[in-house]
């Protein structure tokens, strides 16, 4: 029996903040988004903070109280391979060096199975916290033999498999950096006819960097699969791969399948160099994520003060319509030891690194964990709009700040109207005078009422 479900009193900040929604949803899609005059009183529906998560009803009917609902989260750079994988491969130094020469060498050790898990386990975390699409760069060790490189991609594509039902994994094979060799351009043929998504790399890493991007697009054109690249994740100025990478997605014609993942150099670089290479990013069409977690922990480790802290030029991006995300990269791994895949835990840091704090720079941040990763991506359907797939998140926040001070941990996370996670009860204190304590004050200070104090 499909289930209809109706949502009183929803707050839409991406659409509009003048009034309250009421969202319903049948045959998993939504089939109704309605502006209400006011706050509509709905005796009849269970208040969402109250409710288990569970109806056997053929009609639910919930009341949000101006609770906010987004799409469903959309991680646009991730590495689930490696997530969790810290107390195998260390990193002493903090470097980006040594994170990629000490993973590399672990690589040939981690069995299939051991893999599987750790993909497993970072992809259900983040769609705990509601994200819907995952794209995954997955490590590419051709070079300790082909079965050390497919061990990682017959995982992905089993997870990625088993998890449909709740969420869209992307994946991208990371093709080699420091020697892109014929049998490696040949397993990554054969990986994507096996079923991951498109063509990654990090071409700033080679010798080569320009035939080799060069073969790369031409493997990519030849199996009509997009590319995600990592670009000038690097503190010198003078990486600027990003520029050829630009120029062959003209050449092809690729607008919206191109995406350059870190592009720290940019913040390194002239303010004249930096609008170049940005103008022929979106000139070429192509997308754009920041990592802000990552770079701020790698980059400017060999710097005396003042230290660069690596994260691009957010504003400028945005500002030249590049759609940019901003995503979780790595998981508790030698590239990154934090991180839990909560992406609005990466909105706030986006918003901390980028100076991102006013209220129209909030609501931005917010697109950048949603709309504009979902561009990025490819995604179908994406967004509370009739006829689209009902993917969302509900959060115990009605405003965006709120949503960006507090980053309320309950959240209610659905995919197809079917709720997949709903929040637990309302914490409380033990004490019964600090509870009342705290619920006077929060009646009183909140984040939405203008009303004027009394005592």
């Amino acid at each position: 029996m499909e289930q209809e479900v109706v949502i009183f009193n929803a707050s839409l900040p991406l659409q509009s903040e003048e009034t309250l929604y009421t969202l319903a949803i049948g045959g998993g899609k939504w089939t109704s988004v309605t502006a209400q005059t006011g706050e509509v009183e709905a005796p009849e529906a269970v208040c969402l903070d109250k409710w288990n998560g569970s109806s056997a009803d053929a009609r639910l009917l919930l009341d949000a109280k101006g609770k906010i609902v987004l799409p469903g989260f959309v991680d646009a750079h991730m590495h689930l391979d490696k997530a969790f994988s810290l107390p195998h491969v260390g990193n002493v130094s903090g470097t980006l060096g040594e994170a990629v020469v000490n993973y590399a060498a672990a690589a040939p050790r981690f069995s299939k199975a051991e893999i599987k898990a750790r993909i497993m386990r970072s992809a259900l975390q983040s769609i705990s916290y509601g994200t819907v699409v995952l794209r995954s760069h997955l490590d590419f060790h051709i070079k300790h033999g082909k079965d050390v490189a497919m061990r990682t991609i017959e995982a992905a594509l089993e997870v990625k498999e088993e998890l449909k039902p709740y969420a869209e994994l992307q994946l991208f094979p990371l093709l080699p950096y420091f020697e892109l060799s014929e049998a490696a351009l040949d397993t990554a043929e054969e990986s994507v006819a096996m079923g991951v998504t498109g063509l990654g790399g990090a071409p700033h890493l080679s010798p080569n960097p320009e035939p080799d991007i060069d073969r790369l697009f031409a493997l990519a054109d030849k199996l009509g699969c997009p590319v995600d690249l990592h670009t000038d994740e690097s503190d010198d100025p003078n990486q600027r791969t990003a520029i050829h990478i630009a120029r062959r997605a003209m050449e092809y014609g690729w607008r919206g399948k191109v995406t350059a993942g870190h592009l720290c150099s940019l913040a390194a670089m002239k303010d004249e160099d930096a609008a170049m290479i940005i103008g022929l990013m979106a000139e070429a069409g192509m997308g754009a994520v920041t990592l802000p977690g990552a770079n701020l922990y790698l980059q400017g480790r060999h710097d005396a003060f003042p230290v660069r802290r690596g994260v691009t030029r957010v504003k400028e991006l945005l500002a030249a319509g590049i759609p940019l995300a901003a995503a979780s990269d790595n998981m508790h791994d030698p590239f990154h030891p934090f991180g839990r895949g909560d992406l609005l835990l990466i909105g706030l840091v986006t918003a901390y690194a980028a100076h991102m704090g006013s209220p129209a720079e909030m609501r931005e941040v917010l697109r950048m964990i949603t709309e504009y990763p979902a561009r990025v991506t490819g995604a179908d359907g994406y967004g509370i709009l009739p006829g689209n797939p009902a993917h969302f998140v509900a959060l115990d926040a009605r405003t965006p700040e709120e949503l960006l001070t507090m980053l309320p941990e309950r959240r209610w996370v659905w995919r197809g109207g079917t709720c997949l996670k709903a929040a637990p009860s309302k914490e409380k204190w033990s004490s019964a005078l600090l509870q009342g304590y705290w619920e006077d004050s929060c009646e009183r200070v909140d984040f939405v009422q203008k009303r004027a104090l009394t005592l």
